[in-house]
């Protein structure tokens, strides 16, 4: 039982720094709003979930942010990392706690789809009235220069309202939609080795 701790530790870790590598290959969507920046660090946070359960989930995000933290530092203050941590787990969270109830593949199917509704709803949430008040609390800022700034490459950006409409929940849909696909596509090959390295 103990060595079957040790192996789960080991690969929460090895999974949290492959997330962490993906950081790397963020790349951003211009036509949504600057501040729409994509990676797919997520599909090991959510693979990972699914084989080693919520708190597995959970280690795995946090040993990412922890990497991001002392590689690269902050470039927002912490809000981003907030903003990272409290959606990343609002996504696989849900989907994670309902297929370990229903492991079947629609139930996998259905526990993606509850995180990408909850982290979406959240995500809304968060961007007004936590992180982005945050953010311009700390950098001295409004938010018609946000709306500003956003409204520069998306001109159907001029609110609160367009903001979330144009950018916030179109972004987080694609953003989680795309990771859940390749993660159906993909889950059962990788699951696989890893189910055999941590029963070992």
């Amino acid at each position: 039982m103990k060595n079957s701790r040790v192996r789960t530790i080991t690969m929460a870790a090895i999974m949290g720094a492959v997330a962490f590598i993906l950081q790397f290959f963020s790349f951003n969507v211009p036509f949504l709003s600057p501040f729409a920046n994509f990676d797919f660090s997520a599909l090991p946070e959510i693979m990972g979930g699914f084989i080693l359960g919520p708190i597995g989930a959970i280690e795995i995000i946090v040993i990412k942010l922890g990497l991001i933290l002392a590689f690269k530092g902050t470039t927002s203050m912490f809000t981003g990392e907030i903003q990272n941590f409290i959606l990343s787990c609002a996504y696989v969270l849900p989907a994670i706690l309902y297929y370990r109830k229903n492991r079947t593949k629609k139930g996998a199917i259905t526990g993606l789809l509850l995180g990408i509704i909850i982290s979406v709803v959240i995500a809304i949430f968060t961007n007004l009235y936590l992180i982005f008040p945050a953010y311009i609390y700390l950098y001295g800022m409004s938010w018609d220069q946000i709306l500003g700034i956003c409204a520069a490459v998306n001109p159907y950006i001029s609110t609160k309202i367009s903001f979330v409409a144009f950018s916030v929940i179109p972004f987080n849909l694609i953003s989680r939609c795309t990771t859940s696909i390749i993660t159906f596509l993909l889950y059962k090959k990788i699951s696989k080795p890893i189910k055999h390295f941590i029963q070992e």
